[in-house]
């Protein structure tokens, strides 16, 4: 990367308030033309909140300032930063499936002909983009027939449509396969050679050091410093991100004793007549199980069979030696199966509901006292609980979960769960899009969750957990058993 003499982007002692808290304290961030610069940060570091300030979402406190190409932005103005050329790409796609991708790229902003959408400008404008990118497939083409990869890949076109200098990647490659993420890097490496600068937030440290030209770090909304491509390593990122030395995180403590070797779940034969087909395996009491495989080998679908989420064809679940295959969540529940969703957002907590409500949801029987009355003290007292037990970082259990990062978010959808006290515990994905902090502290709870069962007496908790770092690797290879292997095995 040459940069030039003026950054393309300025951000200078930033600051940002919300009711007495500070969410960033004099940030500043530099961008020259033709770079990718990551921004890192553990969950709540300020990445989002900065980037806000930036899109023009948010207004910054008064004392800050931001330059694009060297004059200054006004802020608090969304349709003023993109008149200058800045856009963000959030991990949620903003695309709306049922129309085509023409109507996408051009949405809030058609193309009209004496009053009227005039459909053939906007599909004849598209193309030019599209083919700047490489895409192969038609702007007539519907959204909803897209795979995630080109769906990310219109959100981009729609960024380059409106003449953007600076785009903002939130956490793309959170949803791609493999495939997808090496096509959206050989167009992020296309959009740097036409002197766009990108912001490169993601968690992904492999991902950082490929791209980045730069990264730069925030931790608690304070600037902690920025690394040139030649500095970046992670013992030093993880430092700069958390405040304490690598060699503490992912330590596995728990071994599960050898008298404790029942086995705890059974699946047999599992299938759906799709994508799962024949998958069987054991977990033995306090024993943590892993099940990887690439996206679309039917992790997921496996995990959700067994909960009675989707209808299975073939197989049973054997729960302490008693056959209960469940019929529904509520059935597998009841019957001590508890399953933790990829997407916590969609399908697994209630964002707009508080701590309290959202980790008492699957228990919320237990509060009723006589007339159907709700004992919500009893509700608060759990969420208590559950905040000290799982370090959740909040400033009340009657905070809205959707004000919490994702770390801590999981930690609210995990103490529901644990509220049920189950006999198995399913973890589909639990550091999805979390960072190398929260990741620990999960890592951490599991691991101890599986060793206070394992040596409590009657107790039998076991876990089944998709990706991360295992007492025991289990590999799914399209929808069937590949393999097992032990833990150092």
């Amino acid at each position: 990367m040459n940069k030039s003499d003026e950054p393309l982007l300025e951000m200078t002692d930033i600051c940002k308030t919300f009711g007495g808290v500070k969410a960033l304290q004099s940030v500043a961030l530099t961008a020259w033309a033709g770079e990718v610069h990551a921004l890192m940060g553990e969950n709540g570091a300020g990445k989002s909140t900065l980037m806000k300030v930036l899109s023009g979402a948010l207004a910054p406190d008064s004392g800050g300032e931001v330059r694009v190409a060297g004059r200054v932005m006004p802020t608090g103005d969304t349709r003023l930063s993109k008149a200058h050329g800045i856009a963000v790409i959030y991990q949620e796609l903003s695309l709306a499936p049922n129309l085509t991708v023409a109507q996408n790229i051009f949405l809030g902003a058609e193309k009209a002909r004496v009053g009227v959408v005039d459909r053939h400008a906007m599909q004849a404008e598209s193309r030019p983009i599209l083919d700047r990118l490489g895409i192969g497939f038609s702007p007539e083409t519907p959204v909803s027939r897209l795979s995630l990869g080109e769906r990310q890949l219109v959100e981009i076109a729609r960024a380059l449509s409106t003449d953007a200098r600076i785009i903002v990647m939130d956490e793309p490659t959170t949803s791609l396969s493999s495939r997808e993420t090496e096509n959206l890097f050989r167009v992020i490496e296309g959009l740097k050679r036409e002197g766009i600068a990108i912001i490169y937030i993601s968690h992904r440290m492999e991902e950082v050091y490929r791209l980045s030209d730069r990264c730069s770090v925030l931790r608690d909304g304070t600037y902690v410093g920025t690394l040139e491509q030649d500095e970046l390593d992670a013992e030093r990122l993880v430092a700069m991100m958390v405040g304490r030395d690598i060699s503490s995180f992912y330590k596995k403590a728990h071994e599960p004793a050898e008298a404790n070797r029942n086995v705890v779940l059974r699946v047999e034969n599992m299938g759906d007549g799709k994508t799962v087909k024949g998958c069987s395996f054991d977990v033995h009491r306090g024993e943590v199980l892993g099940v990887a495989g690439l996206v679309g080998s039917g992790r997921t679908e496996l995990l959700r069979l067994i909960y009675g989420a989707d209808p299975a064809t073939s197989g049973k679940v054997v729960l302490n030696g008693e056959t209960v295959t469940p019929k529904s969540p509520r059935d597998a529940l009841d019957k001590g199966i508890a399953y933790l969703t990829e997407d916590r957002k969609a399908l697994g907590l209630f964002l707009d509901m508080s701590i309290s409500d959202n980790v008492s949801m699957a228990v919320a029987e237990h509060d009723a006292r006589p007339g159907g009355i709700r004992n919500i003290a009893a509700a608060a007292e759990r969420a208590k609980k559950a905040i000290g037990n799982l370090a959740i970082r909040t400033s009340s259990p009657r905070q809205a979960v959707g004000a919490l990062s994702g770390g801590n978010q999981q930690k609210v959808l995990l103490a529901r769960l644990l509220e049920a006290n189950p006999k198995v515990l399913m973890l589909d994905e639990p550091t999805r899009g979390v960072d190398v902090g929260a990741k620990s502290e999960i890592y951490r709870l599991i691991d101890e969750l599986a060793k206070q069962q394992d040596t409590a007496i009657g107790g039998d908790l076991t876990a089944v957990e998709t990706g991360g770092d295992l007492a025991a690797f289990t590999a799914w290879k399209r929808g069937g058993r590949h393999g097992t292997f032990r833990h150092g095995g």
